[in-house]
């Protein structure tokens, strides 16, 4: 089975392997990329973040994946499908991080974009949100060129979160 899953014009979205934890840690061990989660995290969180996005893969189909960039296979970040529980249900989330040395590029936003149309169009969800800090200001302008609004602010992880989600339109269902 091969590891690419999505591609677009500029990027592969590709199964997270073991051998990516030095990757992710450029995003995890950044203070600042990591200034709206709760802290950030050592190799070994890391080695366990991939461990469960793998067992994720196995469970549902589907999880967080590397980002690269197309012509150089340059490792750019994460961004993929996430199930959420909150209130009492469980919600598929549209999740995205990025190493700072790539922000202001698009790719967010190009990344998230593939992972809605693949989240409604291949496996047929009726909703996709993304729960985003409210001071995450970048983040936000994300969630919306893709196609979500607001919806509600919830408390999830000790913290308020705003809750944006969005429909499939009629050619996505």
């Amino acid at each position: 089975m091969t590891a690419q899953v999505l591609s677009t014009n500029r990027l592969i979205l590709r199964k997270m392997r073991e051998k990516d934890v030095d990757y992710l840690l450029e995003i995890f061990s950044d203070k600042e990329a990591m200034r709206y989660y709760p802290a950030c995290k050592s190799r070994e969180d890391t080695m366990k973040w991939v461990e469960w996005t793998l067992h994720q893969y196995s469970v549902y189909g589907f999880g967080m994946w590397i980002v690269e960039e197309k012509r150089s296979g340059c490792f750019l970040g994460q961004c993929g499908l996430v199930l959420q529980k909150m209130d009492g249900c469980v919600e598929v989330e549209i999740g995205y991080l990025f190493a700072r040395r790539n922000w202001g590029n698009g790719y967010a936003t190009e990344a998230a974009m593939a992972c809605k149309k693949y989240g409604f169009e291949q496996i047929g969800l009726s909703k996709l949100i993304s729960l985003i800090d409210p001071e995450n200001k970048a983040s936000i302008k994300v969630a919306k060129r893709i196609g979500m609004s607001y919806e509600k602010t919830i408390r999830k992880w000790d913290k308020k979160l705003d809750l944006y989600a969005c429909i499939p339109k009629v050619e996505e269902r």
